[in-house]
């Protein structure tokens, strides 16, 4: 199926390891350019240049920190340099760990640049690029945590949510300059962070991070998995392309069975 992405400018955040990288190279594979934004600068010029020989388009390695004006500016000029932006995937976003009572000023406002401001400030930079090219594509990579919390992380539950909602008030706003935008609220999926995560935690009792990955997939999905990266940037590769002209506005679940509401 040509899913009409040849040629097109994709700008992914987050994008040189997990979910972002897994997009990154879907939207590669239909024959998009890929403008990669990461922190680490050896790491996302080396993804990039990965992207460009195997999947034979343009690919550029931004070293950028999109929770500031600065890393932000840095994208928005990569992909002017690159002939403007066709498509917007905001994934840069970190899980975080503490109770409301306890957690400082600073650690909600750190979360609200990267989560939230940096959708705002890349949606400012980037649609005006989309206009001038006669449409676009936007996606918020949210989480199922922005409807169904979990306990330990009320920062990124509130973040994230507040990005759903950015989500849904700018597809009202630009729908009539034909820019789509959507958001995709993922559940359990295994990035290299989940796998840390499970070794440090099993580190001092035999170290059986699998099990202990197993454990929370049987508790939260009622498929008792794991997705993988890839699975779900198929998801999102569908949505950037011209066969979902008519998902505009909307928040999709790609979360395993993990939701229990309606």
């Amino acid at each position: 199926m040509d899913m009409g992405l040849k040629g097109k400018n994709a700008v992914i955040t987050g994008g040189s390891v997990g979910i972002g990288l897994a997009v990154a190279e879907g939207l590669a594979a239909e024959g998009a350019n890929i403008v990669l934004a990461a922190r680490g600068k050896e790491r996302v010029e080396a993804e990039a240049a990965k992207i460009a020989e195997k999947f034979g388009v343009k690919a550029w390695g931004v070293a950028a920190d999109v929770a500031t004006v600065a890393g932000v500016d840095a994208v928005v000029a990569a992909a002017e340099a690159a002939g403007g932006a066709d498509i917007l995937i905001n994934n840069a976003g970190t899980g975080s760990n503490e109770t409301i009572m306890e957690a400082p000023d600073e650690k909600w406002q750190a979360y609200w640049d990267l989560h939230v401001m940096a959708a705002v400030r890349l949606a400012r930079g980037l649609v005006p690029q989309m206009k001038a090219k006669g449409g676009g594509v936007v996606l918020h990579n949210a989480s199922i945590c922005a409807v169904q919390p979990l306990w330990y992380e009320p920062i990124y539950n509130v973040t994230k949510s507040a990005l759903m909602m950015f989500s849904k008030t700018l597809a009202s706003e630009v729908v009539g300059d034909n820019i789509r935008v959507n958001c995709v609220n993922p559940g359990l999926i295994l990035t290299p962070d989940w796998i840390k995560t499970a070794k440090q935690l099993t580190a001092d009792t035999g170290g059986d991070w699998e099990g202990y990955l197993q454990q929370v997939a049987n508790e939260h999905a009622t498929s008792k998995r794991f997705g993988t990266p890839e699975e779900l940037a198929h998801f999102f590769v569908f949505l950037c392309s011209d066969k979902a002209s008519y998902s505009i506005g909307s928040t999709y679940f790609v979360d395993g069975g993990m939701l229990k509401t309606l």
